[in-house]
């Protein structure tokens, strides 16, 4: 069957989504089609402010209305830590946890070679101007455990020695709720290397 022209197009444009098939795609424009005006009318318009008002923090890359962001300027922040992690929403899932009071540095990405990502085309530069302006006592590494993260995190980690600066790596390992014979090797070595005193 043959759409029209605006519903092929929605359904185009939705599937340039990440994690949106042609199928959800369908789905999502029906859905909508259904909709009452003033709700796709209020969903159209959160899509164009988000473009027009959100920016990325001058400082730490975060993702922000103001610049600089709440976070950098946040008066009961510890200015001696930066966290350093690869994208905003990791940033999202930290602060979610109510646990860290720090800085953070968002890299928008990890070194990867074979996909032609280098240290040029990652925010280190930015870092190690950050750490030139601010001196911090830590930085705290919060990278992927993946390929990427932990060629990033080791990269990181020789720059950052020289400076005098304390360089530490989230812990990883056993899920909550996971069951150790199904851990893979590395994740066993990680959780035994993070393991503390009860």
């Amino acid at each position: 069957m043959q759409y029209t022209e605006s519903i092929g197009r929605l359904i185009d444009e939705l599937t340039k989504l990440p994690g949106i098939g042609e199928k959800t795609a369908q789905r999502l424009t029906f859905f909508l089609l259904k909709a009452p005006k003033d709700d796709v009318e209020e969903l159209a318009k959160a899509l164009v402010d988000v473009k027009e008002h959100v920016r990325y923090c001058s400082i730490c890359g975060n993702i922000t209305e103001q610049d600089p962001c709440a976070i950098c300027s946040g008066s009961k922040r510890n200015r001696q830590v930066i966290c350093v992690v690869e994208e905003p929403n990791d940033l999202f899932a930290i602060e979610r946890t109510r646990e860290f009071n720090g800085l953070y540095h968002v890299l928008m990405g990890t070194l990867s070679p074979l996909e032609g990502v280098g240290p040029e085309d990652i925010r280190i530069q930015e870092l190690l101007v950050r750490l030139q302006n601010e001196p911090c006592q830590e930085v705290i590494i919060a990278t992927n455990p993946n390929v990427e993260g932990e060629a990033t995190a080791m990269y990181l980690a020789k720059l950052l020695k020289p400076l005098g600066v304390k360089v530490t790596r989230i812990a990883r390992g056993i899920p909550v709720g996971g069951d150790l014979e199904y851990a893979d090797e590395i994740t066993m070595i990680r959780a035994l290397e993070g393991r503390r005193e009860l």
